[in-house]
């Protein structure tokens, strides 16, 4: 079983700074690649950031020079700093994971999700 766990959520004003958390723990034989996501009240859930676990990442053009995701592999632990927040930042936040599991199995889990509000 492999769980995402994550934390840093919370209020913040516009313009202002919060850092997201999420660590993979578990059955887990390598972590291939790891993101996050959000939703904002009546719309689709969207990517934000993604990290594989080689270093490459990608961003969604909303967040590109704001936000910034890294990792540290030995944790398997993904982070999102994020600068610069604006209003329409604010959604419920998702980290996503992409595991190579010990049966040679390749299985996507979802963490609860934290919620990051911007305030004008």
């Amino acid at each position: 079983q492999v769980q995402l766990v994550e934390s840093g959520g919370g209020l913040v004003q516009a313009g202002g700074s919060l850092k997201l958390s999420c660590a993979a723990s578990g059955s887990m034989f390598s972590v291939n690649a790891m993101g996050w996501y959000r939703q904002a009240p009546g719309k689709e859930r969207e990517l934000v950031a993604h990290i594989t676990n080689g270093g490459s990442t990608n961003y969604a053009d909303a967040v590109k020079g704001r936000f910034t995701i890294s990792e540290d592999n030995a944790k398997s632990t993904v982070y999102l700093q994020m600068n610069s927040l604006k209003p329409e930042d604010t959604a419920v936040y998702y980290c996503n994971a992409d595991i190579g599991l010990p049966t040679f199995l390749r299985r996507t889990y979802w963490g609860q999700g934290t919620m990051v509000t911007v305030s004008s």
